[in-house]
């Protein structure tokens, strides 16, 4: 190729360029005598400027800066290709091809100037390598100028980021013609980046190599060299400085580097013995780096890379969950090293084999079963838990994995089962036949199991005897978990053998005392038949046997216990958490036991308002809320189709007393749950099924005479003397709120309630109610950013000075900022925006604080306690930054007489301990006086909170601590003596703690 001289780019566009205005020419020529002259930087951007809206063209430029290329000063040539690639950069797309063209061999040239020249010359090829209209042949030719002439690791940071900018647009461009250069171009790659150190740059050329790769560049000869020259970073040693403004993070050049190195097979036979050694490194990060990296590249490699390396593997990843028992190790790099097993598992199952190819994973779980099984078979059981895991790493890979290792060790654990007599030893063996027995639903129902039909039989006989006669709870929970894991699986076997002997027994008339104990049969019977419901064809048959055993109850419910319901309403509840996963189930569910349980309660409830005394105990409190989670988990994940279905026939039920859709429904009067009568107090109590049904409804399904339900709830919310009833009401009327579409109806229904609660807040007996449903109307509102929300959380302000109602307002702010268990969450599909919390924070604290400066003495404690609910639920961030301002409010808190107020104060004081210590430092003479107080509380509880406290304290700057050491060490010697254990173990704890401060090492 020809190489123009210094001043051959000027001659050669005199051919071309225009005579140009005179006034014009003369303006351009100010413009870069200015900048050449440096006196006025700015004229880059006016002559780009210029260029950009015809004023001037790039032709016009050069000529202008002719003399100034020429000149022998390498400082004037450097400003004067400066200006050129500035404007170059602001306008490449207005460039012809033939003006490119010159321009190219220009820049080409000019690399072999002075090294002042260089950084401006490499920004005008950079504004080049983008224009469209470069000619073939030119991205080839500069990049080879480049690799030739430009010793790019002696630039500067930038000016290297410049050049990979280069290869990086021209990679994008022109793929076809740099893989036409072959080995060449990367070797030439490999040395610009031979030796980078900057994060910026590292991130750019991580890049470009993994692009070499991924679009099959032609590595060569070359391939252990690129390894090599990007290897050298492994692992990544990178900490950002303080306020850095670039942001890039040590995570982000791990995974950039990370791709690189598990891009390809070809960097396996150099790269597995760096991860092996690494493996070995005293170094955690490095570990974990190690582990993640070959975790990732077991997704590309195949037998033929991991063979060799397969024993020196397995050698480094037991290592790390073995030495777990003896807590050396760390839970991260155990977990990383179980991923990578299991990837590696997953690697070698994926081979195809040929008839005279080694199975490298039956080579390679047998090493595994080897060093593992021993360990299993110990009478300590030490290493018991650690070798299960590293087995379920291996097995979990693939269904021949599975086969392999529990054909294995099944039997083996079975035999260890039956040698050891101990509780706690059958129970850990028990949990992990359940590990291994879950990894099977991975690959579904599979025609060949594990288990021959006799062997079947006698492990559901086994699991049916030790969940209900193991004296020891937790191993019979164990099995109970097992056979829940087992029934998918074999859902005949539970159906047929299993679900009939505990339907027998719970029919059983023995154990009729203290049937509600846990440890009871009729008990664990109930949570057996909640247990093994994971299969669709076995919810079918469990779901009969406890509605059946329900009604048993229901009709000796005079002679048993309330709880016996609620126990059933928990399996029930169990189940339908279960069903939600089956979508199959989840109908049957919903049709079969919410009819069931509205029957059941409208017939109780009727016959209590006859005077009759059977079913009674249905309609007691803690019957009815254990029922709430069984309807409200059948309802939402109905389908819109089926809920829709569903919900046409519960509204007009409580709304109409259309009962035709129950079963059983012949009933001895009408049902009329909002009709006002003394007589009708037991049917309205039933507003909590209601409320648990529609409540869990999806958004998108519509509710039949949704306005009059909303009237008829919310009058029933302000004048029913039953304080459960009114509750749920509310809760009712604010779950629908919070769900209704935008718009006149609901703003009509909203200002309802608003003429309804503030004539009941203002006197009267009805007082309680009306502060009930502003409290839930307000949360349903704030949870939806909702314009209204702001005037009622004011008149909750308001009411926090009043005598009557003060205490139960502050109270409330529990319920504003906590998660509701049955209305107002994300799981009935509440509206709940994201931040809400923070923005109820910024809008009411500061009202908060002044309301309680301006508070009487017999009401600042509710200001503190509402305060302290809200600062109890804030993201610890959020509050970190308001501290300052908070911090004194928090510490007067501590002396409210108000248990709940202390209890609540201290339990948001303690994070910010640890989250905030130099500020915490600054009242470090209040904070220990106001906890050494507090650890003598006739309040259980709040000596609790204290003490830990007080142990958080020693994670403040030992400095300001150690004035205090001597004083808190006494104080804490008499709460060694308290009464209760639970103090004394806290006690200890913290002493403990500050009698360590200052100890060397600490």
């Amino acid at each position: 190729m020809r190489v123009l001289g210094p001043t051959a780019l000027p001659c050669a566009w005199a051919v071309m360029a225009a005579a140009g205005d005179g006034a014009g020419a003369a303006a351009l020529a100010a413009s870069v005598r200015d900048f050449v002259a440096g006196q006025q930087d700015g004229c880059a951007a006016e002559v780009a400027a210029g260029v950009k809206d015809g004023s001037w063209t790039v032709l016009q430029l050069v000529e202008a800066l002719g003399s100034c290329l020429e000149n022998t000063d390498p400082r004037t040539r450097g400003r004067g290709i400066q200006l050129l690639s500035q404007v170059l950069l602001q306008c490449y797309f207005q460039l012809q091809e033939k003006e490119v063209l010159h321009l190219v061999l220009f820049y080409e040239n000019r690399l072999q100037d002075h090294h002042l020249v260089i950084p401006s010359v490499l920004q005008g090829l950079r504004a080049l390598s983008m224009c469209e209209v470069l000619s073939p042949g030119l991205a080839v030719s500069v990049l080879k100028t480049i690799f030739q002439e430009v010793h790019v690791q002696s630039l500067l940071q930038l000016d290297r980021h410049t050049v990979y900018s280069i290869i990086t647009n021209f990679m994008s461009t022109r793929e076809e013609e740099l893989k036409g250069l072959g080995a060449d171009f990367t070797f030439g790659f490999i040395q610009v980046m031979d030796g980078e150190k900057d994060p910026r740059n590292l991130l750019v050329a991580f890049q470009i190599v993994r692009d070499l790769i991924a679009k099959n560049y032609t590595l060569g000869p070359f391939v252990e060299e690129l390894f090599e020259v990007t290897s050298c970073y492994f692992p990544i040693d990178f900490t950002p400085p303080p306020n850095d403004p670039h942001g890039i993070q040590r995570e982000d050049l791990i995974l950039s580097l990370r791709a690189v190195l598990a891009s390809t097979t070809q960097f396996a036979e150099f790269l597995l013995p760096l991860l092996i050694e690494k493996l070995d490194s005293d170094l955690q990060s490095a570990k974990l780096d190690s582990l993640q990296t070959l975790t990732a590249c077991c997704a590309i490699y195949g037998q033929k890379e991991l063979q060799e390396f397969l024993p020196s593997l397995w050698s480094s990843l037991r290592r790390e969950p073995l030495l777990q028992v003896f807590q050396t190790a760390s839970e991260k790099v155990e977990a990383e090293c179980l991923a990578a097993l299991h990837a590696l598992s997953a690697c070698l199952s994926r081979s195809v084999l040929s008839s005279d190819t080694e199975d490298l994973l039956d080579s390679f779980l047998s090493s595994i079963l080897q060093d593992c099984r021993h360990h299993l078979c110990e009478p300590d059981m030490k290493l018991v838990w650690p070798s299960a895991k590293l087995l379920q790493a291996a097995a979990g890979a693939s269904l021949r994995a599975y086969h392999h290792v529990t054909h294995n060790v099944l039997p083996l654990l079975l035999e260890q089962y039956t040698k050891h007599p101990q509780s706690s030893q059958r129970r850990t063996i028990l949990e992990m036949l359940l590990g291994f027995l879950e990894l099977q639903q991975k690959w579904g129902h599979v025609e060949e199991g594990f288990l021959s039909p006799s062997d079947l039989e006698l492990v559901v006989d086994h699991l049916i005897r030790l969940a209900l006669c193991e004296e020891d709870s937790q191993s019979s929970e164990a099995a109970m978990e097992a056979a829940g894991s087992l029934a998918p699986i074999y859902p005949k076997v539970f159906s047929g053998r299993m679900v009939p002997r505990l339907e027998e027994e719970l029919q059983s008339e023995r154990e009729e005392e203290n049937s509600w104990d846990p440890r009871s049969l009729r008990q664990r019977c109930l949570q057996a038949l909640a247990a093994m419901s994971t299969h669709p064809s076995i919810v079918r048959e469990t779901v009969p046997v406890l509605l059946q055993h329900l009604r048993k109850v229901q009709k000796e419910s005079e002679a048993r216990s309330p709880q016996d319901m609620v126990s059933v309403c928990q399996s029930l509840h169990r189940v339908a958490l279960q069903c939600q996963q089956l979508e199959e189930s989840c109908w049957y569910f919903h049709q079969t036991v919410v009819p069931c349980l509205l029957a059941m309660a409208v017939q109780a409830a009727m016959q209590e308002s006859t005077q009759t005394l059977l079913g009674k105990a249905l309609l007691e409190e803690e019957v009815l809320s254990a029922m709430v989670p069984v309807i409200s988990a059948a309802t939402t994940h109905l389908s819109p189709e089926l809920a829709a279905q569903s919900v046409s026939h519960v509204v007009p039920l409580f709304l109409d007393g259309e009962v035709s859709f129950l079963p059983q429904n012949s009933f001895s009067c009408s049902f009329q749950p909002f009709e006002d009568g003394e007589c009708l107090e037991a049917q309205r109590r039933l507003v909590a099924l209601l409320m648990a049904f529609v409540c869990s409804l999806p958004r998108n399904v519509a509710i039949p005479q949704q306005e009059r339900l909303l009237r008829e709830l919310l009058a029933l919310s302000c004048s029913c003397n039953c304080p459960f009833t009114a509750t749920t009401a509310a809760k009712c009327f604010a779950g629908l709120v919070n769900k209704h579409p935008e718009g006149q109806q609901l703003d009509e229904i909203l200002q309802l309630g608003v003429n309804r609660m503030e004539p009941g807040l203002a006197q009267g007996p009805c007082r309680m109610q009306a502060l009930t449903l502003l409290l839930w109307v307000t949360k349903a509102l704030v949870l939806r950013y909702h314009p209204l929300s702001s005037r009622l959380t004011d008149k909750l302000l308001g009411l926090l000075g009043d005598v009557e109602l003060g205490a139960a307002t502050a109270d409330g702010f529990f319920l504003l900022m906590a998660e509701s268990p049955d209305v107002l969450h994300k799981g009935c599909h509440a509206d709940v925006r994201i931040m809400f919390r923070q923005r109820f924070f910024t809008d009411n604290v500061p009202k908060l604080v002044q309301g309680f400066h301006g508070a009487g003495p017999d009401v600042k404690a509710n200001y503190l306690k509402a305060l302290s609910h809200v600062l109890n639920h804030l993201p610890k961030p959020v509050l970190v930054t308001e501290l300052p301002t908070l911090l004194p409010l928090l510490l007067e808190a501590l002396s409210c007489s108000d248990r709940v107020v202390q209890l609540s104060t201290l339990s948001c004081l303690q994070p910010l301990l640890l989250e905030a210590p130099q500020i915490m430092s600054l009242h470090v003479n209040t904070l220990v006086t106001k906890f050494l107080s507090l650890t003598l509380s006739p309040t259980m509880a709040v000596r609790i909170a204290a003490l830990r406290c007080a142990h958080a304290l020693t994670s403040l700057p030992t400095t300001v601590l150690l004035p205090y050491k001597a004083r808190v060490i006494r104080a804490l010697a008499k709460p060694l003596d308290d009464k209760k254990r639970l103090v004394r173990k806290e006690a200890v704890a913290a002493r403990g703690e500050w009698f360590l401060l200052g100890s060397p090492g600490r």
